[in-house]
């Protein structure tokens, strides 16, 4: 077994990985590729006879998969595919004509922005830019003053003659960094860290372990690497030498793309060609969903639960019902609990004409007490084990009766599946929160062959496919409320972060796996407003609620309710501010969502995204921009301090007071519990609108546009019906502004230190419009515009 450290909590599960072996002292069995010869060139790329250390030889493939990429593939045969690609194919990549040149013991393959050089004798491999800086270089293998090995290069690892993974190692700059991996909820630098991709119940979300892995990360030198493989792939990043990466497969090849920049959003462009482009949500799912909580609800206190919201005039448009819409013990059989929803057609239509959509709890397991089960079993629908027999396992550890698992690989059970989810869309149900998936056991087998390590990973693409086909078959939306994901499951949206603690550290730690996550290619996340497990203290609830209206999406959710009224009547007003403040800026959250679909930039974006020449950007990993404009800095204790780093390139404005602070430094603040750190990109230009209790159906109208400093500006305010330019140009005491596009300005109005007399609009001189606070109780100082 791996070396654990002695008398530390180590929780078990029935989906844990298997270990890899651990060698013997003095133990070999890595097999290196020494050295190579030119078998074929082609118009993509090249082919390579491999020869190892051991004599075997192996057969190489480089090749270009799309401007600026690159693909590496090691295997015994050419035409071998990764063991989860019976489930479906993770990576799609596009041919493209390379340029390709053998001369002197070397190869050269150009894709457009990147190029691969080949060093046949001794085997070597270097990638750089067209004009000819280095991204990165294989590492060739160090051994110690003993002979010891300290890294695994390119070549493959066997046990008693059977393999057991494929392995590359690059040489890593002492200062190099790295991001990416999913939703990690470490420090987002994993310099030092070893990423494990494996899909796990995370257990309140504070270490290693993610229901959410994707095998791909970023380098601050200007490039990424993604591995083609559904498998526990593991990731060294300089943990066991400070100087070299090392990738391990335990796959039937090594399959993995170099990707481009030289900025993180253009590695991230490329990612998005190879697994597909985010799927938008509709435009009501960045509302506010308001959650049941994770105990016992019924018909009644849903309904009151939706006057009240209405009543106190809270913004809201999706109510979430959790576990308890079905019978406890029966989960998940997809049919309401009758005796507690006696009428739902009725309790869906009366939401229905308050404004709400109604998202349903589910997972893929079924409970062995519900009504369905023999039926099920008898019928195959559910993963084996390897002696036929239908594999039952704890996936609510302990907590609740053991179920068994949906066969998605299986066709007629997911018919099965959908056929369950189908009458619910139908009723009116809107979408579905896809739980847990992540308890495919190691040992278990499915319909189509596939052990469960195959399948583990992978599952959660299956399950979210399945729930996201029949939704827009019915509903016409394609989108889920997803806990668990892997690679290319940015066209499941939206994804949250699972069960985190209702702590303040438990705040931070989601706070970096939101941030990873976006650094993966999946820009539409979000979290437990409030925290999942126990009741959080009134500050920490209003904070927690401020970073939620500040994220891509929002959800409040937990094992005790997070209704604003069950607070302190001083933290609910602050609590439906914050969001009455993320309907204000509905105008500017969907522009950036729509360029996140577009581009596979996170609308919740790391610093290092719009900074990359920044160092500092790199580790700043508790704060965040909000699309291009707005810097959000949320209070992690109950202190109510806190340091602020402005990445360079730009001056920033505090959203209260108004003050200019230049870019490149670092603030400490304290800030009233009413408001939270937030910070405007000088020369911005923000569309807002009155705040509302829904999202609303089509265009946004009468919008107001607020010029952050009354200078020139530009911004493009995207939307699917046509995106829209607004420019602005300070003349004198005049700001004129003018709109291209159908977005529908109505006003203009000026924060600054200096701002001027005169607006005009189209050409029409306008009224200065004052700002409208987008926190009451706030003003801004003398000799600033009034908000």
């Amino acid at each position: 077994m791996p070396y654990r450290p002695p008398l530390v909590p180590y929780e078990t599960f029935v989906a844990d990985p298997p270990d890899l072996p651990v060698r013997a002292p003095g133990e070999e069995g890595a097999d290196d590729v020494l050295r190579a010869e030119v078998a074929a060139t082609d118009a993509h790329g090249v082919t390579l006879t491999a020869t190892c250390a051991s004599g075997r030889t192996l057969v190489t493939r480089v090749e270009a998969a799309g401007d600026g990429i690159i693909r590496v593939r090691l295997a015994d045969d050419p035409s071998v595919r990764s063991r989860s690609a019976p489930a479906l194919t993770l990576v799609h990549p596009q041919p493209r004509p390379a340029t390709v040149t053998v001369a002197d013991g070397q190869v050269r393959v150009a894709a457009g922005g990147m190029v691969a050089e080949l060093s046949l004798d001794p085997w070597g491999l270097r990638f750089h830019t067209p004009d000819g800086r280095l991204l990165l270089a294989s590492d060739a293998g160090t051994r110690d003053i003993s002979g010891r090995r300290r890294t695994l290069p390119l070549g493959r690892s066997t046990v008693d003659g059977e393999p057991v993974a494929w392995h590359e190692s690059f040489v890593a700059p002492g200062d190099e960094r790295f991001v990416g991996f999913g939703e990690k909820f470490t420090p987002l630098d994993k310099r030092g860290q070893r990423p494990l991709m494996w899909n796990f119940d995370a257990f309140g979300g504070e270490s290693d372990r993610s229901h959410k892995n994707v095998p791909f990360y970023l380098s601050d030198r200007g490039y990424g690497i993604l591995v083609d493989s559904g498998l526990p792939v593991q990731f060294d990043m300089c943990a066991s030498t400070h100087s070299s990466v090392q990738i391990l497969v335990p796959d039937d090849l090594l399959d993995y793309y170099v990707l481009a920049g030289p900025t993180p959003a253009q590695v991230l462009d490329r990612l998005d060609t190879l697994t597909g482009r985010p799927y938008l949500p509709p435009r009501w799912a960045f509302g506010a969903w308001i959650s049941s909580g994770f105990f016992p609800d019924s018909q009644q206190r849903v309904l009151e639960r939706a006057r009240r919201i209405r009543a106190d005039d809270i913004p809201c448009d999706v109510l979430h019902l959790d576990c308890y819409w079905q019978v406890a013990g029966h989960w998940s059989d997809l049919r309401w609990d009758t005796d507690a929803f006696p009428d739902p057609d009725g309790m869906l239509k009366d939401l229905t004409e308050q404004g709400f959509r109604v998202c349903l709890w589910m997972n893929p397991y079924l409970m062995t007490g519900s009504p369905l089960y023999a039926e099920a079993e008898a019928a195959g629908y559910f993963l084996r084990r390897p002696d036929g027999s239908t594999y039952v396992a704890d996936t609510w550890h302990g907590s609740y009766p053991v179920c068994a698992i949906v066969d998605l690989t299986n066709p007629a059970a997911v018919s099965w599946f959908q056929d369950l989810l189908r009458p619910l869309l139908a009723q009116g149900v809107a979408v579905f929160k896809t739980d847990f998936a992540e308890g495919v056991p190691a040992d278990a087998v499915a319909h189509n062959g596939m052990t469960g390590v195959e399948l583990h990973n992978v599952y959660a693409l299956l399950f979210n496919d399945a729930v996201a086909d029949v939704t827009e078959e019915v509903a016409g939306h394609r989108t889920v409320w997803a806990r668990s994901s892997y690679l290319g499951g940015q066209r499941h949206s939206a994804q949250w972060s699972g069960d985190v603690n209702a702590t303040w550290p438990g705040m931070a730690s989601t706070l970096r796996g939101g941030l990873s996550h976006g650094l993966s290619g999946v820009p539409f996340w979000s979290h437990d407003t409030g925290g999942f497990h126990g009741t959080p203290e009134p500050d920490l609830y209003v904070r927690w609620t401020q970073f939620g209206a500040l994220s891509p999406l929002v959800r409040l959710h937990g094992t005790t309710s997070r209704l604003p009224w069950e607070f302190p009547p001083e933290a609910q007003r602050h609590a439906v501010d914050a969001l009455r403040l993320r309907y204000r800026l509905l105008p500017y959250l969907w522009s950036a969502a729509v360029d996140s679909a577009r581009t596979g930039s996170p609308m919740m974006r790391a610093l290092l995204v719009d900074t990359p020449e920044d160092p500092a950007a790199w580790t700043a990993d508790l704060q965040y921009r909000l699309g291009p404009d707005l810097l959000v800095a949320p209070v992690l204790d109950r202190s109510g301090e806190r340091t602020v780093y402005l990445p360079t390139g730009d001056d920033w404005l505090d959203a209260y007071t108004g003050q200019r602070h230049t870019g490149g430094r670092h603030l400490r603040v304290s800030v009233p519990l009413d408001r939270l750190p937030l910070y405007v990109r000088h020369g911005a230009l923000i569309p807002t609108v009155a705040p509302a209790t829904t999202v609303g159906t089509g265009p946004f109208r009468d919008v107001t546009v607020v010029a952050w400093g009354g200078v020139d500006g530009v911004s493009v305010v995207r939307d699917p019906d046509g995106d829209t330019t607004v420019t602005a140009v300070r003349d004198g005491d005049t700001l004129r502004v003018r709109v291209d596009g159908p977005l529908d300005v109505r006003r203009v109005s000026v924060v600054g230190t200096d701002p001027p007399r005169r607006v005009v609009l189209d050409g029409e001189p306008v009224p200065v419009t004052p700002f409208v606070p987008w926190f009451p109780g706030r003003a801004h100082p003398a000799g600033i515009a009034p908000i």
